[in-house]
């Protein structure tokens, strides 16, 4: 998978989720949960997209991290959702599923760049 179709892809979590949201019931308990899921998932989205334009490698490394978390953390607020009422599990489970296929994704991305960083600050 190439740079461009992973952005495509975080963009494509962060608008579903935002799409999700609008599904949710009125009620207090769900507002925070929207703020939560609207908020980390465009983060992701685009803190990758800084990430790939990072002025240097361990740039680069930091913008992922906070990827990672940021990706994760939209995993919990649909897994929390869903603990607040299942009703909308068929919805809740193909995201949860692609926010860890993304976030599988970055860690294995963060694990190649540092050990590329080690390499390239043990040359010198």
């Amino acid at each position: 998978m190439n740079e461009s179709e992973l952005k495509d892809r975080f963009k494509k979590f962060a608008i579903d989720l935002y799409t999700l949201t609008k599904s949710f019931p009125r009620e207090s308990v769900y507002y925070n949960v929207e703020n939560q899921l609207t908020r980390c998932s465009s983060s992701a989205a685009s803190n990758y997209r800084a990430a790939c334009r990072g002025k240097s490698l361990s740039d680069f490394i930091a913008k992922l991290a906070i990827v990672e978390e940021e990706i994760d953390e939209s995993v919990f607020w649909l897994e929390y959702a869903n603990g607040i009422d299942k009703k909308r599990e068929t919805l809740t489970r193909p995201l949860i599923k692609e926010g860890n296929e993304l976030t599988a994704i970055i860690v294995a991305s963060l694990l190649t760049s540092k050990q590329r960083n080690i390499k390239l600050k043990s040359r010198y």
